[in-house]
């Protein structure tokens, strides 16, 4: 089982300058983070951090594959992520996030990257993720089609035009001339 507890960073304890962390995330990261849209997956993270007193600047590079849904057929696929991405951090009196700077209250010191870098991943996946051409599920694609099909032709045989559209019809053609 993955402990998100190495995902927690002690600020405090990291020197000045240079300062670089491996992460893998693989099926029990994601597992923990609990949510159902990257059922899987192995990407590495390689984090750097740059200390200047109190405020680190994050490069996060991540690259790998994880597995999501097939948006036609949903079935399992695999989809290609690389990554750079940058944060602030600084010390401040309370917990404040912003998209490019987050605030780590100073006495506790402890930055927990677990849910930001599943959020760097889920960034990178497309709107619509689909199998190449042949390898959706294709008993799915059959019933897609099928079904498509079958609504299409439906709509096309019920557009019969209401008679108050077709009064406004005349009314835009002759507004054009």
């Amino acid at each position: 089982m993955c402990g998100l507890e190495t995902f927690k960073i002690d600020l405090k304890s990291l020197k000045e300058g240079g300062n670089t962390l491996i992460f893998r995330l693989d099926n029990d990261y994601f597992k923990a983070i609990e949510t159902s849209d990257i059922r899987g997956g192995d990407v590495h993270v390689n984090m750097s951090i740059h200390r200047s007193e109190d405020v680190f600047t994050c490069n996060f590079r991540l690259e790998g594959t994880v597995i999501i849904p097939c948006t036609l057929c949903l079935e399992d696929m695999e989809q290609r992520i690389v990554s750079d991405r940058q944060l602030l951090v600084k010390f401040g009196t309370e917990d404040l996030e912003d998209d490019e700077l987050i605030t780590v209250d100073k006495h506790e010191g402890i930055l927990d990257v677990a849910w930001l870098i599943y959020e760097f991943v889920a960034l990178e996946i497309p709107i619509k993720h689909v199998h190449d051409r042949g390898k959706c599920n294709p008993t799915m694609v059959e019933m897609m089609e099928r079904f498509t099909t079958h609504r299409a032709k439906e709509s096309h045989q019920t557009k019969t035009i209401d008679p108050r559209w077709s009064e406004l019809e005349k009314l835009k053609t002759i507004i054009k001339d």
